[in-house]
């Protein structure tokens, strides 16, 4: 089997995985299905990935690392929190709108099997530490307020996901079902995020 060829099956199987494991979850998700998606037999299926688990695995890398790639590297740059903050909330909303079915996708799994997330997370180098280090080094350069920094992430992380997450019911409730009035609350969202974040969080300086 040449190389581009088994490059070529490999990219087939991963596509038609994330499609199947989204659409279904790890629990409901057939090797059968993925193949059928693929275009491939299910043997050949099992060459490249021996268990189910194996594949959901790669998959839920490949995911993870689309939402923020280089985010070790971005979180040590020099660049000023403000300018940080803004990137990552921009490259976050967008990277959601993109794809809106991965939050769901991913709060589920957190309920079937979350501290397999977690480890496959950190497989990908993402240390939580890491982000409430940097942020604590703004709080002692008394560039942000004191707080505890696991809120503060969690806050950033609360105001960009839900309301993807919610999208079907808040159409309905808040936009009489105008997806694209919608979809353009959502972009704006990007400047409304930031800008709220900031002004919960910089300190006033005076004069």
């Amino acid at each position: 089997m040449s190389e581009i060829k088994k490059d070529n099956t490999e990219d087939k199987i991963l596509e038609a995985a994330q499609t199947v494991f989204i659409q279904k979850g790890m629990d409901g998700a057939r090797m059968q299905e993925i193949a059928n998606e693929a275009g491939i037999n299910k043997a050949l299926l099992h060459y490249y990935f021996r268990t189910k688990q194996k594949l959901f695995e790669a998959i839920f890398k490949k995911v993870f690392n689309q939402i923020f790639p280089g985010l070790e590297t971005f979180i040590h740059s020099e660049l000023p929190f403000e300018k940080k903050l803004s990137i990552f909330i921009e490259k976050y909303i967008d990277f959601l709108l993109k794809n809106p079915f991965i939050p769901s996708f991913i709060l589920k799994e957190i309920h079937r099997d979350p501290g397999f997330l977690a480890s496959v997370i950190k497989s990908t180098g993402v240390n939580p530490q890491e982000v409430f280090n940097m942020l604590e080094k703004e709080m002692e350069a008394g560039k942000i307020k004191k707080m505890d920094p696991k809120d503060l992430l969690i806050n950033i992380l609360a105001l960009s996901i839900f309301p993807v997450v919610a999208r079907p019911l808040m159409e309905i409730m808040f936009f009489e079902n105008n997806k694209k009035a919608y979809k353009e609350f959502l972009i704006k969202r990007k400047e409304s995020v930031r800008q709220f974040i900031l002004d919960s969080i910089l300190i006033e300086k005076a004069g």
